[in-house]
C-alpha cells in the first residue's frame, strides 16, 4: 500500500510547485540595486566613441535606462513601443548597447528609429554586470538623485508604459 501512495503524494506536491511556479510573473524578478544609487559608469556613446556618458551627466533629470542588443529578438519586439515613449519626451531615455558590434547597433537604430537620447557602448559587459542584468532588454527608471527606483525585465510593452513607467516617471518628476 506505501508504494503506491508514495507517489501519488509526490505527484501531489509537485503539481502544486507547478501551480505556484505559473502564477509567478518573470519580468517580476527582484533587483537589489531598486533604491539603491546606481552604479556609476563611463561608457563611449555609441555615435560618438569620443565622448563619454556618466550617470553624472544625468543629475536632475528622471531617466530610463534601456540594455539593448541588434542580436536581440525580445528587444525587436518592443523597439517600437520605445519609439513611441520617446516622442512624448516624459524622461530621458538612455540605451545600453550590451555586447554588441558598434556597426551592428548603429546599423540597426538607423533601420528601426532611435529612442535613444543617448546609446552607449558596453561590449565586454561589466556595466551590464554591475546593474545585474539578467539579460536583455532590461529597463530601470533612475530619479533625479541617481537612485534606482524600478526595474522591468524583459521587453517593454505598451501596457508596461502605461501601467507603469508613465506613473513611475510622473512621480519622480514631481519629486524635488
Amino acid at each position: 500500500m506505501l508504494k503506491f501512495l508514495f507517489p501519488l503524494v509526490l505527484f501531489i506536491v509537485l503539481a502544486i510547485f507547478l501551480a505556484l511556479g505559473l502564477n509567478l510573473h518573470p519580468n517580476e524578478i527582484p533587483s537589489p540595486l531598486v533604491d539603491k544609487v546606481a552604479p556609476v559608469f563611463s561608457a563611449p556613446k555609441l555615435q560618438t566613441p569620443e565622448q563619454k556618458l556618466t550617470p553624472a551627466d544625468l543629475k536632475g533629470k528622471v531617466w530610463l535606462f534601456n540594455v539593448w542588443a541588434s542580436w536581440c529578438v525580445s528587444c525587436r519586439s518592443e523597439h517600437p513601443i520605445l519609439n513611441q515613449m520617446a516622442k512624448t519626451k516624459t524622461a530621458v531615455i538612455v540605451g545600453l548597447n550590451y555586447k554588441d558590434e558598434p556597426e551592428d547597433a548603429k546599423n540597426w537604430l538607423s533601420q528601426l528609429g532611435n529612442p535613444y537620447d543617448v546609446s552607449i557602448m558596453d561590449q565586454d559587459g561589466r556595466i551590464g554586470i554591475d546593474y545585474g542584468v539578467y539579460g536583455v532588454p532590461e529597463t530601470f527608471v533612475i530619479d533625479k538623485q541617481g537612485v534606482i527606483r524600478y526595474k522591468h525585465t524583459g521587453p517593454v510593452t505598451a501596457e508596461d508604459v502605461q501601467k507603469v513607467f508613465l506613473p513611475w516617471i510622473a512621480k519622480l518628476q514631481a519629486e524635488n
